[in-house]
Formats: C-alpha cells, structure tokens, sequence
C-alpha cells in the first residue's frame, strides 16, 4: 500500500505587528513659513477686497538667447482697499482664498 505523506504543519504564534503611532500636530508659525513674493502694478479694483495685479518678469530663451517678457495677471485679496490703480505692490503667495486668489498685498511701495 502506498504510504500518504502528511505534512503537519506546526503553528506558528501570530506576532501582533506594531500600530502606527499618530504624530503629533506640530503648530507652523506664519512667519517660519511664507510663499514666495512677487511684485508687480495694480491694474483692477473694481471687485470687493481683490485687485488684479500684473507681474512682468524678463525670461532668456533657451535655444534662441532672445529676452522675452513674460506678463502674468495674478488676483490678490486687498481686505483694506488701500491699493490704487497704477500702484506698485509687493504680494505674496498664501493659501488658497477662493478659486483664483491665492495672494494677498504686503505693502504698497
């Protein structure tokens, strides 16, 4: 007769694996981290707290060695209403406020 082969398998003790550990909440003071800063002229003010501010930035090409001027229009909360049309303005990069403002005014050179 032919003889079956049992395998027994032993058991083996279950090793609980260890729980992620929760970190801690750490607190950011606003000055440790800011966006980056831009400046650039109001060209907008006609919407409540936001201005339109337009940021021009001089770009080399790479493969043609030519200056190019790169304007962008970026809206920006003014909670003050102190800008003015023309004005010079410093702003920097904060969460997002709405769905297109993701700047606020700094100061007004």
């Amino acid at each position: 007769m032919p003889t079956k082969k049992t395998t027994t398998k032993e058991a083996e003790p279950k090793v609980k694996k260890p729980r992620a550990v929760k970190a801690e909440k750490v607190v950011v003071e606003k000055t440790a981290k800011k966006g980056f800063t831009l400046t650039g002229v109001v060209t907008s003010t006609k919407m409540q707290k936001t201005i339109v501010v337009k940021v021009t930035n001089f770009v080399k090409h790479p493969k043609y060695q030519k200056y190019l001027t790169l304007t962008k229009k970026y809206k920006v909360h003014d909670e003050n209403g102190v800008a003015k049309m023309g004005d010079t303005v410093q702003i920097v990069e904060t969460r997002p406020l709405s769905k297109d403002k993701h700047f606020t005014l700094v100061e007004k050179k």
